[in-house]
């Protein structure tokens, strides 16, 4: 049977080849039948406003999805429906001149229709239905002319219904390729708009559109949660953090729900709900917290938060509002400097003389090198064991008792030790000045690497 219908038919569009015509027809009978079909065509052609008048009503009528734009737009749909009319009807007449035309009616109109939301069952639905009025016209019009030719018409029945499918495939392909352009381009504005929130760059004009766009209230109160991994993981160390998540903008990505990506931490159910969104960049990933504002909310998340092995996790200060999460984000890198390298999770809110030690990693190790620096002359491992009496006292809140308990030693070895420090460096320990400086110097040398 002849190939004449390749092109597109109904009142949309189509974007696959169609083969050309052939040159020979099978038999006579399918001479007769495209001549036929030719005849009614070229009436149709001539009545084409008024065809196109039928489908728009149709459409109005048939199809709710379309009612909407036919309202706002009756002029702009009419002259699509009679375009694709035109190039479709022409291509039953002259396939080769109409072939191309046809496809880019139908390719540009399932894309349109994607950017405009209206479903793809109710694009194919509308096409479907122009191929229908179409074809009833045509069978109208020979049943006119000659009854007779009825019998050669149904020859070419199936390659025009063959036709109509075609170019609902088109329309489908042409349609899916736009929404996956938009949903890439509505990722990507998420993603910048997230990192431009993170760096503290976005402007104040945009608050209202990214808290719509991300589904977060522009004046709620967030935190922001800063996890990198272990040693050797390519995590934050001490000195990180300054400018980095400027620099996170070239890699930034966002988990969601559907993502393919998987957050780096398993945050505990129910909090801090299900609008969290990640933001990765080179040092660090940062997750944006939604939070409800009761007490005691950031150390249950922080005593509650899934770290891998190896992992790091830092949680910053509260703040308010969608403004403020540049300063959340340099909480949550501060909160990530003081981390164990062994691993962990810390709430900046419950180790703040440690954030102070890492926000000034020059001023911590002059301080360090000044109240320590008198027992780099002695022995490493007499060094070490000071410092580690030290420290064990510290933590002891200056019980020599609890504190000789811990190293496994009596109450007045630990005095003795504690003495010979003040000894060697001229320190008071039972002066809170001295006793400051000392514990500062000593969190200086455990975080910033000191010996």
């Amino acid at each position: 049977m002849p190939q004449v219908v390749r092109s597109r038919i109904g009142a949309l569009h189509g974007p696959s080849p169609i083969p050309p015509l052939p040159h020979r027809f099978r038999s006579l009978a399918d001479r007769e039948s495209v001549e036929v079909l030719h005849r009614a065509a070229q009436v149709l052609v001539a009545s084409l406003p008024a065809l196109t008048d039928r489908l728009v009503e149709a459409l109005y009528a048939q199809e709710p999805a379309y009612r909407a734009a036919i309202d706002s737009d009756r002029a702009g749909v009419w002259q699509e429906v009679h375009h694709s009319l035109r190039h479709n009807v022409g291509s039953l007449i002259q396939p080769r001149e109409f072939r191309e035309p046809a496809h880019r009616t139908s390719r540009w109109i399932g894309e349109v229709r994607a950017e405009q939301g209206v479903p793809l069952d109710a694009v194919l639905h509308a096409f479907r239905m122009g191929g229908a009025m179409v074809w009833q016209d045509l069978v109208d019009e020979t049943a006119r002319r000659d009854p007779d030719d009825i019998r050669l018409l149904v020859h070419v029945a199936a390659d025009v219904w063959n036709f109509v499918d075609e170019h609902c495939g088109v329309v489908a392909d042409a349609y899916r390729q736009a929404e996956r352009r938009q949903s890439w381009r509505r990722e990507n504005r998420q993603r910048l708009m997230v990192a431009a929130l993170l760096d503290g760059t976005a402007r104040i004009a945009d608050l209202a559109e990214a808290a719509e766009m991300l589904g977060l209230p522009e004046h709620g109160r967030y935190a922001v949660l800063a996890v990198a991994g272990g040693i050797g993981a390519g995590g934050a160390g001490p000195g990180a953090g300054a400018g980095s998540a400027a620099a996170s903008r070239a890699g930034a990505a966002q988990y969601g729900p559907g993502a393919a990506a998987r957050p780096p931490v398993a945050l505990p159910a129910g909090a801090p709900g299900a609008t969290v969104l990640w933001h990765p960049g080179p040092d660090a990933e940062f997750a944006i917290l939604p939070l409800a504002g009761s007490s005691g909310e950031l150390s249950a998340l922080a005593a509650a938060l899934d770290v891998p092995a190896g992992t790091r996790a830092g949680i910053g200060s509260a703040v308010e509002g969608l403004a403020a999460l540049g300063d959340a984000r340099r909480l949550a890198e501060t909160a990530l400097r003081t981390c164990p390298a062994s691993g962990g999770t810390v709430l900046l809110d419950e180790h703040l003389p440690d954030a102070l030690v890492v926000s000034s990693p020059a001023l911590a190790d002059a301080l360090a090198h000044r109240v320590l620096g008198p027992l780099d002359r002695l022995d490493p491992a007499d060094r070490d064991v000071i410092v580690e009496t030290l420290t064990a006292w510290l933590d002891a809140d200056g019980s020599a008792q609890r504190a000789g308990a811990r190293l496994y030693c009596h109450r007045n070895t630990v005095l003795n030790r504690l003495r010979r420090f003040e000894q060697l460096t001229g320190r008071c320990l039972t002066r809170p000045r001295d006793a400051v400086e000392v514990s500062l110097a000593l969190a200086a040398r455990r975080l910033l690497g000191g010996t």
